[in-house]
C-alpha cells in the first residue's frame, strides 16, 4: 500500500517512533525536500484517534514560521493513514549528538536550551502544550541551530502518560511526576521536560536514568532530585538549586517559564564560571547592598586559600578573620585578588589561587583533642553545613535535626550563616510537608541577606503547601 502522495516521490525511511514512521521525500510540485511522518497502523485504526492526530497536526500547524519551531506545510490523510509534512533539517537530533558525544560543552547546551525555551514559550502562549519534550523532538538545522518539533502529537496519539501502556515508556524518562501518574499535562509539563534535556546535556545522563522505564517514570514521581554537579566535574553547585525548583514534583513549584528557568541555569553556570579564583570574605558597612550566595559550604576551600596564605605571609590578623568567630558579612564577587585584613586595614594581595569547581571539599577534621567540637559542641556554623551536606544527598530527615540545632545556635546573631540555616531549615521542613516556623524562617532569612528570588519561591511553595491544604503538621504555617 502507498503511504504516501505521488507528489512525494522518493520516499526513504529515515526514523520511526511510537506513534509512527518518518520519512524523507522530495515535493514534486514545490522541488524541495521534505520530511513526512505518518501515522502507525496500529493508531490509524482507531477513528478518533485518527480524528485527533489531524486536530493536533492542525493546531500545531499555527505555530509555523515561529523561531526555532519546525515548520509544517500539509496535513493530511493517504489511503486511511494520516500524514505530516514539515521543514527537512539535516543535522539529526539532539538525542544523535547526545549519543555521539555525551555531555555537552556548556555554551553550545545553553544556546540550544535557550532556543528550545523561545518555541516552547511561544506555544504555551499560543495554548499549544508539548507533551513530549525529549532530545529526539529537538531537531538541528545546517547551522546547528534547535528545531522543536511534534507539538501536541504525544496527546494526538493518546500517549499522555503511562496509561497508554506500550506506548509512551521509550520517553519516560523524559516524564513529569504528573504525567507519570496518569494526569494530564501542561506547560508546566514541558518545562519539567525541557529541564530533563537540560541535566542530560550538562552532564550525559537523565537524572533519574534506570534500567526499567517503568521504574524511571516512578522516580521522577518519588525520588529527590539528584546533584548535577556531582555528576559533572566543573559545574558548579549553584546549578543544583536551579535544577531543584526545575524538576520540583509539582508544576505550580517550578519555574513560570521555560524562559526563567534557563535565564536561572545561565546566571548559575555564570556565578560558577570562576570558582578558580579564591574569594575571601571581606568586613563591608551593614548598610551596604551585598549579593549573597546562601551556600555556606563553599566557603571552606576559600578558608583554607586563606590560612596558607596567612602561614606565607605571617598574618596572624587574617588566620583569625577566617576562624568562623567574626561578623563576616561576604561579598560574592569573583576576583583576581585575594584580600586579608590585618589591624583592621583590608588590604589585596594579587594573586590566583585554584580552588576545585565540583564537589567541594568537606570541611577539615578538628584536632581530636579539643572538647569544644565534639558532636554535642559543633558550631551553628558547622551544623549548617552538615545539614547543607544532608539536603544535597536528599536525606531531608538526617538534615532536619542538624539545622535545628544551628538554627538555635545562630539564633539573633545577625549573621549570615543564620541566615542560611533558617532558609535551609525552612526548606527541609517542606520538603518534608512540615509546616511549623516556616514562614517565620523564610521571614528572618530575608531579613539578613535582603530580597532573594529563592527565597520568593519558597515563600510560595509555603503558602500552596501549607494554606492551600491544611498543610502540614498544624495545618497554619504558624510563626506569622
Amino acid at each position: 500500500m502507498d503511504l504516501l502522495p505521488p507528489r512525494y516521490r522518493d520516499p526513504e525511511r529515515i526514523g520511526h517512533g511510537g506513534m509512527g514512521e518518518i520519512f524523507c521525500a522530495v515535493d514534486e510540485s514545490l522541488g524541495r525536500a521534505v520530511a513526512i511522518k505518518v501515522l502507525s497502523e496500529r493508531f490509524a485504526e482507531d477513528q478518533a484517534v485518527r480524528r485527533r492526530f489531524t486536530r493536533e497536526a492542525l493546531a500545531a500547524a499555527r505555530l509555523s514560521g515561529e523561531p526555532n519551531t519546525v515548520t509544517i506545510f500539509d496535513v493530511g490523510e493517504w489511503n486511511e493513514r494520516p500524514f505530516i509534512v514539515m521543514e527537512h533539517l539535516p543535522g539529526g537530533t539532539l538525542d544523535d549528538r547526545l549519543a555521539r558525544e555525551g555531555p555537552q560543552p556548556v555554551d553550545r547546551a545553553l544556546r540550544w536550551l535557550e532556543q528550545a525555551a523561545a518555541a516552547l514559550d511561544h506555544a504555551h502562549a499560543r495554548g499549544v502544550v508539548h507533551r513530549d519534550v525529549k532530545p529526539g523532538n529537538l531537531l538541528l538545522d545546517r547551522n546547528g541551530n534547535v528545531h522543536v518539533a511534534d507539538f501536541g502529537i504525544a496527546s494526538a496519539a493518546g500517549m499522555d502518560s503511562l496509561t497508554a501502556t506500550g506506548t509512551i515508556l521509550g520517553t519516560a524518562g523524559y516524564l513529569s511526576p504528573e504525567q507519570a501518574q496518569g494526569q494530564r499535562a501542561t506547560s508546566a509539563s514541558d518545562l519539567y521536560g525541557l529541564a530533563v534535556v537540560a541535566f542530560e546535556l550538562l552532564t550525559g545522563q537523565r537524572p533519574f536514568k534506570r534500567e526499567s522505564m517503568t521504574a524511571e517514570a516512578a522516580a521522577h514521581a518519588n525520588e529527590p532530585v539528584p546533584s548535577a554537579s556531582a555528576r559533572r566535574s566543573g559545574l558548579p553547585r549553584e546549578v543544583d538549586l536551579v535544577f531543584q525548583r526545575a524538576l520540583a514534583k509539582r508544576p505550580e513549584h517550578r519555574y513560570p517559564s521555560a524562559h526563567a528557568f534557563v535565564e536561572a541555569l545561565e546566571d548559575a553556570l555564570r556565578a560558577g564560571a570562576t570558582d578558580e579564583t579564591a574569594v575571601i570574605p571581606v568586613p563591608v558597612p551593614p548598610q551596604a547592598p551585598v549579593p549573597v550566595s546562601r551556600w555556606p559550604a563553599r566557603r571552606w576551600p576559600l578558608v583554607l586559600a586563606l590560612l596558607l596564605l596567612g602561614a606565607l605571609a605571617g598574618g596572624i590578623a587574617a588566620f583569625a578573620l577566617t576562624r568562623g568567630g567574626g561578623d563576616h558579612t561576604a561579598a560574592s564577587t569573583h576576583v583576581r585578588t585575594v584580600v586579608k585584613t590585618v589591624q583592621g586595614q583590608a588590604t589585596t594581595v594579587t594573586q590566583r589561587v585554584t580552588t576545585p569547581a565540583s564537589p567541594p571539599p568537606s570541611p577539615p577534621p578538628p584536632p581530636p583533642a579539643s572538647p569544644s567540637t565534639a558532636p554535642g559542641n559543633q558550631t551553628g556554623e558547622a551544623l549548617t553545613d552538615a545539614g547543607h551536606a544532608k539536603m544535597l544527598a536528599g536525606d531531608w530527615q538526617g538534615a532536619l535535626p542538624l539545622l535545628q540545632q544551628a538554627v538555635t545556635k545562630l539564633q539573633g546573631t545577625g549573621k549570615l550563616y543564620e541566615a542560611y540555616a533558617d532558609y535551609n531549615l525552612a526548606s527541609t521542613l517542606l520538603h518534608l510537608n512540615q509546616c511549623d516556623g516556616v514562614k517565620d524562617l523564610l521571614k528572618n532569612s530575608e531579613r539578613i541577606q535582603g530580597h532573594r528570588s529563592d527565597i520568593d519561591t519558597a515563600k510560595a511553595m509555603e503558602k500552596s503547601q501549607c494554606h492551600g491544604n491544611g498543610g502540614g503538621d498544624n495545618g497554619n504555617g504558624n510563626g506569622g
